[in-house]
């Protein structure tokens, strides 16, 4: 399985088959705020976590996916990929709505893309989402959840693999943190150097793995 971060909340997973799920592709420019450039790149699935314009551009893809941005249980190419409604604030969606986090199982590889998750979770909430090997979370607060609360994240949702996401970046005009707030004095994080990585297994204990964005 290929993991490719384009930026802000923007992955392509990719699995041994060839099929494609590019997650919350943004709108460039959007807000006057987000400047990574397009995404020009086909998929067989698009996930939207919710209908904001730097997170649910479905035009800027290529192809012809099949669109996902509804909680419940879809299956597309024999990936089966399930939404949980949270919400992108601590009141409940009064501020900023409701998020849908999709969990997929791709090559064997339970992942979780949260979106813009805008509170901790509670074990009820990791009950629902179980198993989690691969974690893909928003780390750079105002919108969304910031490190701190990240990383109580951490421990309920306990994943073996962490790649952060939606933080500070010289593409980023948003009034959000960089990833280094995340990962300071942190054991076990890497970072990679590089916008893609190929997973064949999955580390023995926790790591934190930072991807640079590919579209800056």
């Amino acid at each position: 399985m290929k993991i490719k971060f384009y930026g802000h909340a923007s992955f392509l997973i990719e699995d041994s088959k060839g099929t494609k799920i590019i997650t919350d592709p943004y709108e460039p420019g959007s807000y006057g705020s987000l400047n990574y450039k397009p995404i020009d790149e086909p998929a067989d699935i698009v996930t939207i976590s919710h209908d904001h314009a730097d997170h649910n551009h479905v035009a800027s893809v290529r192809g012809s996916p099949t669109v996902i941005k509804t909680p419940g249980t879809h299956e597309v190419k024999g990936i089966r990929i399930k939404g949980i409604k949270v919400y992108h604030d601590k009141s409940f969606g009064r501020e900023r709505g409701e998020n849908i986090i999709f969990t997929m199982e791709v090559d064997g590889f339970h992942i979780a893309h949260l979106g813009d998750l805008g509170h901790t979770l509670t074990a009820a909430d990791a009950q629902q989402l179980s198993p989690i090997d691969i974690l893909l979370i928003p780390v750079g607060g105002f919108y969304t959840i910031d490190s701190r609360e990240a990383h109580e994240v951490l421990k309920v949702l306990n994943p073996k693999l962490v790649i952060p996401m939606h933080f500070k970046t010289p593409a980023v005009d948003f009034p959000i943190a960089p990833v280094d707030d995340f990962i300071k004095g942190q054991p076990n994080v890497k970072r990679l150097g590089t916008s893609e990585v190929e997973i064949s297994h999955l580390p023995a204990t926790t790591e934190i793995w930072v991807l640079d964005p590919a579209k800056l």
